[in-house]
């Protein structure tokens, strides 16, 4: 369909959806609606139309045999250790659902083969949705896993998740909370923050300092528009050497200024530990030794300590948050109709492990 017709239609309905994950024959003949954003939304991926296929074609072979309404116990597992974030998303997907839910909370540090969450319930009732839950699970906790990596190496200086422009808008929010559970002080996308409670987190980009076309006058200009609680923080690499815009800008906003930002591109070398030193040793001689010196651009963990000795005040870390591998998960079925199971390999019934705290009481309970 072209952009033209593109145009607002009706929803489709819940129970729509979900007749579109029913059976083979129902996702053959499903036809999703082009909006031109690919995207799910909640509704599709509460209806299971971001499952793998297989577990439609095995709701459906399990009717046929009249086993799905079979009581389970399925246990989500981290195949390496790292911190676990995504739970109260997983939650939110299941709450709906005559199950019950244990887990560990978002923000424990794992160990390999920790149990982090157990589901009791109808096969049923919540089998299709494994794929949504172990991708939650696992996305979120690689984001969270790598914030914190890169947050301990900087601490106690502050790291900011910059990271929304790496990855598709969809999942930048969640990336943001993760990043946030990581340990990361602010985000920068506006959903993000705000579904924690906080404001976003930002600067300048280049993009407003080349409108204006000078460095200072830009400056000038957030000093009179921003609101007076925002952090006066300065984009420096646009148009000269950075020492030189820092020194102009810190001699016409004075104690107003709280930093300069560093985003020097790769074709000039990028930010390095002797360029800080550089531009804090003159903001220190022109007698402005309070402005923080915030850094931004590619950093990875193995530039952060030698950036942190030089004197940066602040990171904001993109890319390399963005990129994390997920953390992988795994789900398996340990108890089916009260009989402990696994696959082979693996040891029958409940794991023992550490304690588990409720999060939905709707279904069969389940004891170690």
């Amino acid at each position: 369909m072209s952009q033209k017709g593109r145009g607002r239609t009706t929803e489709p309905s819940q129970e729509r959806l979900k007749a579109a994950a029913h059976d083979i024959h129902a996702v053959a003949a499903f036809q999703p609606e082009d909006r031109g954003i690919r995207s799910a939304t909640p509704d599709e991926v509460r209806a299971g139309l971001t499952a793998d296929v297989y577990f439609v074609g095995t709701q459906q072979i399990l009717d046929h045999l009249h086993l799905s309404q079979l009581p389970v116990t399925a246990e989500i597992f981290c195949n390496h250790g790292g911190l676990l974030a995504g739970v109260d998303e997983t939650v939110a997907l299941l709450e709906h659902l005559p199950v019950t839910v244990d887990a560990l909370d978002d923000g424990t540090v794992l160990n390999e083969k920790d149990v982090v969450m157990r589901i009791s319930g109808r096969y049923g009732d919540f089998g299709l949705f494994e794929t949504a839950i172990l991708g939650t699970l696992a996305s979120s906790s690689g984001w969270a896993s790598r914030t914190r990596e890169i947050v301990d190496l900087a601490a106690p200086v502050p790291v900011i998740s910059f990271g929304a422009r790496h990855v598709h808008p969809a999942v930048a929010s969640v990336m943001d909370r993760a990043a946030l559970i990581g340990g990361a002080a602010g985000a920068s996308s506006i959903l993000g923050a705000r579904q924690a409670g906080q404001m976003p987190s930002g600067t300048m980009p280049h993009a407003l300092l080349l409108m204006v076309g000078d460095t200072v006058r830009a400056a000038q200009a957030y000093d009179a528009v921003m609101p007076e609680n925002a952090p006066r923080v300065v984009l420096v690499d646009t148009f000269k050497d950075e020492a030189e815009e820092a020194l102009r800008v810190a001699q016409k906003l004075g104690s107003k200024l709280a930093a300069i930002r560093m985003d020097t591109p790769r074709e000039r070398g990028g930010v390095t530990p002797g360029l800080v030193r550089e531009v804090k040793a003159r903001l220190v001689q022109a007698g402005f030794p309070e402005v923080g010196i915030f850094v931004s651009g590619g950093i990875a963990a193995d530039r952060v300590v030698p950036l942190k000795e030089a004197g940066v005040t602040g990171f904001g870390i993109g890319s390399f948050i963005a990129a994390a591998p997920p953390l992988d998960m795994t789900m398996d079925l340990k108890m089916v109709n009260g009989k402990p199971v696994a696959k082979r390999g693996r040891i029958p019934g409940l794991t023992p492990g550490r304690p588990l705290r409720r999060r939905i009481s709707a279904g069969p309970e389940s004891t170690i």
